[in-house]
This record gives structure tokens, C-alpha cells and sequence, in this order.
């Protein structure tokens, strides 16, 4: 809006001179002069000078020709002689603007960067330990031992791929622990899961019940065989179970499914960086991208584990303060319980059977049931690091300890999106534009309330990063596994040397870690919360992916080709699906209701829109009059993966009158689950028997 400053010591409201009678030099002027005098009052406080309590000002808000309906245009203040304005951004009660408050917050003093690099160096530092100064001294330990040569010591301690991708094998339960926790734990659930709950209310907090269902399901029905089999890429199993095209179509899959989502991990944490620092994406990002590519391609999946726990500390101490901290200056527990009450936050499960519901029980115990059990039991980035451990012990004792650790770390960030709410239950920043993203929430909340604690915002944003650099790393990693393994491997004609195997391992990191920096800009221009974003196009190929896998593993009778088919219209079913879901709700077609917000409370000035998410309607189509095409596209996208595989295992089931079935014998018992095993048992009992004699007598030769 335009306004103008006018003279009331008169009473009138009236300009005291017309337009027509005032040099307009003389104003432009005397305005430039008026400006710098206000400028460097507030530089030098001294200076300061309080406006005399019989001149005052009021405002006449004027549309500007150029504003669209409702809008406000910037302000304009023009001064009358012996009349003091406020600064430009605030207004006439004094109020700063959301711009300048937004620049102001921007606080991140040297004690935050110091913080935040130091995180980047000790990881760097670890990557140098393990990709060169460990390496070496187990070279000369062993060497000092018999006498051995090089060659014969990488012989006894496994190939180069098998130190570099799985650790020797030798990992401890701990760290592997806390590394799984970092690598699912990324920013997307660091900042997402709290986003969420502002945005639409706790309906996702039941995603704890079915995060220790998940882990038992993939504990009982996927990890034995993979742990059993010993293998470096989970799809070579694909290889043993069906054949080579089946592989190389998995690992496709998987490629692609992580090639779409590390550039969504390395997204939110610059958001979080930019939201506190101003710092454009663009910039920070590869800054970053470059140190854990450095200390990924150097290190191997050693430097990744124990920068994961570093990570995780650093991860867990930024969360634990500023949900402390945020509790306490909101008035305590029962406030922020009392406000999101108060706002139907804190709900019930939604017990409907409608599959269009964005979030409800059923959704949460079928379709994200689902999708946690691929990645809990069948995710190249998971099943990596239990193959980096000794034994199927050690493999339960840290299943158990990353469960209960994800479900702790998972419950605080679900009630800090409720403090979230309670910290602006009536101003909502999204509203007033003070957030531009809704993944900015929660690095608001960081420097508005943590600000005065020098180094906290920094631990926050390194704590942020620190769960983007977990996943990141354990992405490059798993990725040049299945790179080496998948595609390199099967296509040359002669075995790659240990020196080849090294070079080509950390080419693929280095060259993907720079594909997933590029990506960056077109998931920029998603527009979308990133945990949906993420869950909608990963599924594209989580789907047939977790289809595959239940072929695979729980249906012995279908066989290479029948799985071929059923992967590939899998695949083409979710692409249509994700990408139409996608394209409307870009265009608003599709609308998930949100929980209600206030801007009664804003002590900021902030351009006020005419339709606000507490008063807009949004035009909306009762089930009947959907097409059976949109009734598909608008099914909630938790349901994503699980349809996914659906479609895969009948369309699977149906080729094989087709393509003929397996018999009983002609499966490997071994690659079967232990829950179909038992059933096929006495089928298998000749395989299994020659199975056991052929590796007796490898372990003789």
C-alpha cells in the first residue's frame, strides 16, 4: 500500500499544503536528509532523539494502481516539516517489517561458524585417518608379523571392494547402529517429521507403531537371506534367484531411486543453512557436498560409520537443546500441550477405510508398513551395513538398537512440531512470509530462540547438515557398490586388479556425489514439503523394487521372466501414477486440508493477503463425481510402494500362465524366506544337501 504521512496538530487530518504549492526538489531533499538522520541514530545510540510528544503521525492507506486485488503495496512515507517517520520497513506503531526482521534473525555469529566447520573438519580428518593412515599401519602390522608382501595381505584381509564397501566385515555393533540411525534419520525426517505435524496435525506420529513392526518384518523375512548369502550388492541376489536381467533391472532401480533422492537430502539442510544465515542454496551446498565426497571416497565405508556417530551426537545434541530450550520459553509442557489441543492437533487416528485420506490408520499399518519394510530390510544403503558385521548376533543386537534409537529419535521430532506450534500458534510464520519454505520452521524456531547462546545455532545447522551428510555418504557409498558390483563387473572381460577396483570405486563416488549437487536445482522446483516429495517419487521405484523382492523371496513358483514383466509394468504404472499425483497438486487440483493457523499475534509488520489457510476455500470433489482414473491418482501417497509391489507380484502372477512357473526343486532353498521355507522344506531337501556338500568342500580346498 501507499501511505502518507499527514499533519493531525491541527485536528483536520488534511495535508497543510497542496501538492501543487511544494517544490518537489525541496521534498526529495529534505526526505534524503530526514532518512540519513534516522539511519545514523540508530548506528549511534547516543544520538538518538525521541520525537516531541505533540507531533504524531497517522496513515491513509491508498491503493497503489499497481497492486493486484488485496495486495499491499510497499510504503511510502512523505515527511511535513517538523514531523519524525519511522524508518523504512517498520510502520507507524513502530513495528519492524518481515523483511527486516527475516535479515535481523539472520544471525550466525563466528562461535555458530566455528561450530559448524569444525563438524566438517573432524569428519574430513576422519576420512583421512581411515583412507590412508590406518590403512597403512595395518599394512605394516601384518607385514611385521610374517613377512608377508602387499599383495599376499590384501589377499588374507578380502579384496580392496570388500574393505572399502562392507568394512572388512569386522564392524562393531554400536557404531554400525548409530550409523543406520543417521543414514534413515536424514534432514528429511529431521526437518520434515516436525513440518508435518504443524502443517496437518499428529496423524503421522502413529508412524512409531509401525517403525517396530517394520523392523521385525524385515528382521524375519528379508535380512537372513541376504546376511546368510554374504553379499556385497543386495541385488545380486536378484542374479542367484532369477537372472542377470532381473540384477541389472534392480540395481537400475535402485540407482535411480537414489539419484532422485540424495539431492532432497542435500536440499533441506541448505534451507535450514539459508534460513539462519542467508547464505544462498547454491552456495553452501556444494561447499559441503565437497567434504563428504572428500572423506566418502577417501575413507570407504569405514569413515562413513564413524562420521555417521559423530554426526549422530551432534544430531541428537542439537535436537535434545532445542526442544528443551523451546519447552521452556513457550511456559512448559502443559502449554504446549494445551495450544495444539486447543487447535486439533493432538487427534485420534483417523480410522477410515478411504484410501484418499492423506494420513489414517489404514494408510500408516498397510501402506507405510510397507514402504519401512524395503527400506528397513531390503535398501542397499541398510542391508550394507549389517553385511559389515561378523555374525547374525551382532547383526540382532544392532537391529534391536537401531529400531529403539529411530523410534526415540523419530518421537522427538514429532513433539517438535508440536512446539512448533505452540512457539507460533498465533503468528504463523508461513502466513506472514517470515518462513518462505515449510521446512524453514524449524530453523526459525532455532535463531529465534537459541540466538542469544552463542554457538547453538551453529550445533542446530551442524546438527541439520550432519543428518544430510549421513545419508549422503551412505548413498555415495551403497551407489558405487552397486555401480561396481552391478554394472562394472558383469561387463568387463578380464578381473579389475585391486589397483583398478580402487580407482574405479571412488571415480563412481566422486562423479555421483556431483550428479546429486546438480540435481539440486530441479528439486528446487518441486514445490512440494519435502517428506511427500520424497515418499511420492522415490516411489516410483521403491515400488517395483519392493515387488522384486517379495517375488523373490516369498513366491518360489514365479520365475525370471514372469518377474522381468511384472517389475516393468510396475514401473511404468508408478511413473504414471507419482508424476499425475504430482501435476495435481501443482495445479491445486489436489488439496490436503491443513490444520488451522492465527496471525492475530504477529508484533511484526507483514503483508497481509486476502486469503490466508485460515479463511481459504478450496474447491473440492465429492468421491462420486471423480473419474475412475482420479480416484486412482488421488489415493494418498503412503500407499505409494505398497501398490507398487501389488501391481508387480499380479501382473507377475498373470504372466506366468504365459511364461510357465517354477517347480519346487528348481529354487534354491536358501533364497527363500524362512517363513515360506519351512513349507517348501521337503522339496528342497536334495538342494539343500548338495548346497551344503559343495561348500564343504570349498572350505577344504
Amino acid at each position: 500500500m501507499s501511505t502518507t504521512v499527514e499533519s493531525v496538530a491541527g485536528g483536520s487530518g488534511e495535508v497543510s499544503s497542496s501538492p501543487s504549492s511544494l517544490n518537489i526538489h525541496t521534498i526529495v531533499a529534505d526526505a534524503i536528509v530526514k532518512t540519513a538522520a534516522v539511519i545514523s541514530s540508530t548506528v549511534s545510540p547516543s544520538s538518538t532523539t525521541g520525537a516531541s510528544p505533540a507531533t504524531s503521525t497517522t496513515t491513509t492507506t491508498t491503493p497503489s494502481p499497481s497492486s493486484s486485488s488485496g495486495a499491499i503495496s510497499t510504503p511510502t512515507p512523505t515527511p511535513t516539516p517538523g514531523q519524525s517517520f519511522s524508518p523504512p520497513g517498520g510502520n507507524e506503531d513502530g513495528k519492524i517489517s518481515v523483511k527486516d526482521l527475516s535479515q535481523a534473525l539472520q544471525h550466525f555469529g563466528t562461535v555458530d561458524y566455528l561450530v559448524f566447520v569444525a563438524m566438517l573438519a573432524v569428519c574430513a580428518v576422519i576420512g583421512v585417518y581411515f583412507g590412508f593412515i590406518e590403512k597403512k599401519q595395518k599394512k605394516q602390522k601384518l607385514a611385521g608379523k610374517d613377512g608377508a608382501g602387499a599383495a599376499g595381505i590384501e589377499e588374507r584381509r578380502g579384496s580392496e571392494a570388500l574393505d572399502y564397501l562392507v568394512g572388512g566385515r569386522q564392524m562393531k555393533v554400536f557404531p554400525v547402529a548409530l550409523s543406520l540411525v543417521a543414514s534413515f534419520v536424514s534432514g528429511i525426517s529431521l526437518l520434515g517429521t516436525s513440518t508435518e505435524i504443524y502443517v496437518y496435525g499428529t496423524q503421522y506420529a502413529f508412524i512409531l507403531v509401525t517403525l517396530a513392526i517394520s523392523g521385525a518384518i524385515s528382521w524375519y523375512i528379508f535380512l537372513p537371506v541376504f546376511c546368510n548369502l554374504q553379499l556385497t550388492s543386495t541385488y545380486e541376489y536378484f542374479e542367484l534367484r532369477f537372472n542377470k536381467s532381473v540384477r541389472l533391472l534392480g540395481s537400475a532401480f535402485f540407482t535411480g531411486a537414489n539419484l532422485i533422492w540424495l539431492p532432497i537430502v542435500i536440499y533441506v539442510p541448505a534451507l535450514a543453512f539459508n534460513q539462519v544465515t542467508g547464505i544462498n542454496v547454491h552456495i553452501i551446498t556444494p561447499i559441503v557436498c565437497i567434504v563428504c565426497i572428500f572423506y566418502t571416497t577417501a575413507g570407504g565405508l569405514k569413515a562413513v560409520v564413524w562420521t555417521d556417530v559423530i554426526q549422530t551426537v551432534v544430531m541428537l545434541g542439537a535436537i535434545f537443546f532445542v526442544v528443551i530450550k523451546g519447552t521452556i520459553d513457550v511456559g512448559g509442557l502443559g502449554v504446549v500441550i494445551q495450544r495444539n489441543f486447543d487447535s486439533g492437533r493432538l487427534e485420534w487416528p483417523e480410522l477410515t477405510f478411504d484410501p484418499k485420506v492423506r494420513m489414517s490408520m489404514l494408510a500408516m499399518l498397510v501402506g507405510n508398513l510397507a514402504h519401512n519394510s524395503y527400506n528397513l530390510g531390503c535398501n542397499q544403503i541398510i542391508t550394507q551395513r549389517y553385511l559389515s558385521l561378523p555374525g547374525l548376533k551382532e547383526m540382532a543386537h544392532t537391529s534391536f538398537i537401531f529400531i529403539s534409537g529411530l523410534v526415540v529419535l523419530m518421537s522427538i521430532c514429532i513433539y517438535n512440531g508440536l512446539l512448533l506450534y505452540a512457539t507460533y500458534y498465533d503468528c504463523d510464520p508461513l502466513t506472514t512470509k517470515l518462513a518462505v519454505a515449510k521446512d524453514q520452521l524449524v530453523p526459525l524456531l532455532v535463531v529465534q530462540s537459541l540466538s542469544n547462546f552463542p554457538g547453538v545455532p551453529g550445533m542446530f545447522v551442524a546438527g541439520v547438515f550432519s543428518a544430510a551428510l549421513s545419508s549422503l555418504s551412505t548413498g555415495l557409498n551403497s551407489l558405487a557398490a552397486v555401480f561396481l558390483e552391478d554394472y562394472i563387473k558383469p561387463l568387463v572381460k578380464k578381473p579389475l586388479s585391486e589397483h583398478q577396483i580402487a580407482i574405479t570405486m571412488r571415480l563412481c563416488t566422486v562423479g555421483i556425489g556431483v550428479m546429486s549437487v546438480a540435481l539440486v536445482f530441479v528439486v528446487e522446483q518441486m514445490g512440494s514439503h519435502v517428506m511427500q516429495l520424497s515418499m511420492t517419487i522415490g516411489s516410483v521405484v521403491q515400488g517395483p523394487l519392493l515387488g522384486l523382492f517379495v517375488m523373490g523371496l516369498l513366491c518360489p513358483s514365479i520365475n525370471s521372466r514372469s518377474a522381468l514383466f511384472g517389475s516393468v509394468v510396475s514401473f511404468f504404472f508408478m511413473g504414471w501414477l507419482c508424476i499425475t499425483a504430482q501435476l495435481a497438486i501443482n495445479s491445486g487440483e489436489m488439496h490436503f486440508e491443513s490444520k488451522p493457523v492465527s496471525i492475530d499475534g504477529c508484533d511484526y509488520d507483514f503483508q497481509r493477503p486476502l486469503v490466508t489457510p485460515a479463511n481459504a476455500t478450496f474447491a473440492s470433489d465429492e468421491p462420486a463425481s471423480l473419474t475412475f482414473v482420479q480416484q486412482v491418482y488421488h489415493i494418498s501417497f503412503m500407499f505409494y510402494s505398497v501398490m507398487g509391489a501389488t501391481v508387480g507380484v499380479v501382473a507377475a502372477h498373470i504372466a506366468g500362465f504365459f511364461f510357465g512357473r517354477n517347480k519346487a526343486e528348481d529354487v534354491d532353498l536358501e533364497l527363500i524366506s524362512p517363513c515360506i521355507r519351512r513349507f517348501q522344506k521337503s522339496n528342497y531337501l536334495s538342494v539343500k544337501l548338495d548346497e551344503t556338500i559343495l561348500k564343504s568342500s570349498n572350505e577344504k580346498s
